[in-house]
């Protein structure tokens, strides 16, 4: 929870030394902690297994998303993390991300509750990675997983990097699955859901099919 509360709260990534001092612990058992958390993919750390990468939803480098509130300014690590940050930060932010298709700038204002952004907007997310390969490079997938103007940006982009198609989501689906993901993220005793788990809150928001199976 500490890993977590300092991106929310401060938007800095935990270090051993800080974990440390912190807890009373040797900055080697600090190590081992957060490598522990790495091997359950509750954190992600550097190649040197020091520094972390990410905790989701937030990112401790860019990865092409801005999440801003009234009084603190979060890295997202992607489409589906930026916008389960509002939700855990408890008040509207404003999302910030660039078209991956055109480079056009996008902003969305979105609130901690129902979504409230444009309801007819054309903005579409993409997800080229299914569910079971997103851990394989996980920082890669993260990157991957950007916003559209529209589906002929898309489109076009796919063609011309030769991108297989993944998950394709509008805004109101992506809200949906970035908040229900997340829930609870900054509560005591949170666990990651099983595979099964998984599968089951895919299909409550109807998401199914092959992209989205866990096992």
């Amino acid at each position: 929870m500490y890993v977590y509360r300092q991106l929310s709260e401060r938007a800095v990534a935990a270090t051993p030394a800080g974990i440390a001092a912190e807890f009373g612990i040797t900055p080697a058992a600090a190590r081992d902690a957060l490598r522990a958390l790495h091997d359950a993919h509750l954190v992600v750390l550097d190649p040197g297994g020091e520094q972390i990468v990410m905790a989701h939803p937030w990112a401790a480098v860019p990865l092409g998303f801005v999440v801003a509130s009234s009084t603190q300014k979060w890295w997202g690590g992607c489409a589906w993390d930026s916008f389960a940050i509002p939700m855990l930060a408890g008040e509207s932010c404003l999302i910030a991300t660039h078209c991956r298709g055109c480079g056009e700038p996008i902003a969305l204002d979105a609130g901690p509750g129902e979504w409230s952004g444009p309801t007819n907007s054309q903005i579409v997310a993409h997800l080229p990675v299914p569910v079971l390969r997103m851990w394989d490079d996980v920082v890669a997938t993260c990157d991957s997983q950007r916003l559209f103007c529209h589906e002929g940006h898309l489109a076009d982009w796919l063609a011309r990097t030769g991108t297989g198609r993944g998950a394709v989501l509008d805004l109101d689906q992506l809200w949906r699955l970035a908040t229900g993901w997340y829930a609870g993220r900054l509560t005591a005793g949170y666990r990651r859901r099983t595979p099964a788990e998984a599968a089951e809150f895919f299909a409550s928001i109807s998401l199914t099919g092959e992209f989205w199976r866990t096992q």
